[in-house]
């Protein structure tokens, strides 16, 4: 197990490495001049240029992207241009509303998502296997932005039940949870329903189900284990796509993460904290697929890590 930690972990380097370098590019290939938005329209050319000098952007691009990798190697992720404050601590005031967020929306889409595979899966072609997968095509085709707003409208505006946006009570997170799961949530119900499907086919559940054994207890107990390795793999997929998710349901609802800061930033031409961000998601998004794979040996006794 430790061979194989130790394995994924050198590959995981390059990865976060190419990472580094493609958000690098990719930011500094935004229109407009970062001293000039930071300065602002009526600030005078010199002092654009001094901002310019200060922040180090008058240098070539790969003398740029050195500095910055050589701070990162001291763990040290950059100040940001328009607070001065240091990136790591811009993040980590912001880190627990983003988490937060995307592990009830996580906990949310697996539960119901898986609940709803099983339920269709065992009355296959049935009204109620029709419905539950008509309704999970509909919340693949939804935009998280627009199924935000219109929770918004209904349960805000309309009925006053929950809070339009903000943080810090249990009903503020109810909304954006909900908007955010909506896809996983259709993801895992799908493929859930066909791994059982498929699962279905194999002998020993006809034999246990020969055997005169309760539908509840063939699925759950028989079939259901052997179908969650595709599953498990799904959901390690879906919690970095609710990670990216989170960018526009945090900007939707005003929730204060990782997300809304990210755009702020962007259209600040903040590039220390775009870049950090961006590093912190891959960072995640690697460690939750890292736990997935080792998961896989608990689930099937047949896989061996050596």
């Amino acid at each position: 197990m430790s061979s194989y930690l130790l394995r994924r972990i050198g590959l995981a380097l390059p990865t976060l490495f190419g990472v580094t370098v493609v958000i690098f590019l990719i930011i500094r290939l935004i229109p407009g001049d970062p001293a000039r938005v930071i300065a602002g329209l009526q600030a005078s050319d010199e002092e654009v240029r001094r901002i310019r000098t200060q922040l180090g952007l008058d240098e070539p691009l790969h003398v740029q992207y050195a500095v910055f990798l050589k701070q990162l190697l001291r763990g040290n992720l950059g100040t940001s241009a328009v607070t001065r404050a240091p990136v790591s601590e811009e993040i980590g005031a912001r880190l627990e509303a983003t988490a937060k967020l995307a592990l009830c929306s996580m906990v949310v889409a697996t539960v119901i998502g898986m609940g709803a595979g099983i339920i269709s899966a065992s009355r296959q072609y049935s009204v109620l296997d029709y419905t539950v997968m008509g309704v999970a095509l509909f919340g693949v085709s939804i935009p998280v932005f627009w199924l935000g707003m219109m929770l918004m409208l209904l349960f805000s505006v309309n009925l006053h039940w929950l809070p339009a946006g903000g943080y810090g009570t249990p009903a503020h997170l109810i909304l954006p949870t909900v908007a955010l799961a909506a896809f996983s949530v259709a993801i895992i119900a799908r493929l859930t329903r066909s791994s059982l499907l498929e699962v279905f086919g194999h002998d020993y559940v006809r034999t246990a189900r020969a055997k005169g054994l309760q539908d509840r207890v063939v699925v759950l107990r028989h079939a259901l284990k052997n179908a969650l390795i595709p599953v498990l793999t799904v959901v390690g997929l879906q919690f970095g796509a609710l990670l990216s998710g989170a960018v526009l349901t945090e900007t939707t609802f005003a929730w204060p993460g990782m997300g809304r800061l990210l755009v702020n930033a962007i259209g600040a031409r903040d590039y220390p904290v775009v870049q950090g961000i961006a590093l912190v998601f891959a960072v995640i998004f690697t460690v939750v697929n890292l736990a997935v794979d080792l998961m896989y040996a608990y689930v099937d006794p047949r896989i061996h890590y050596s």
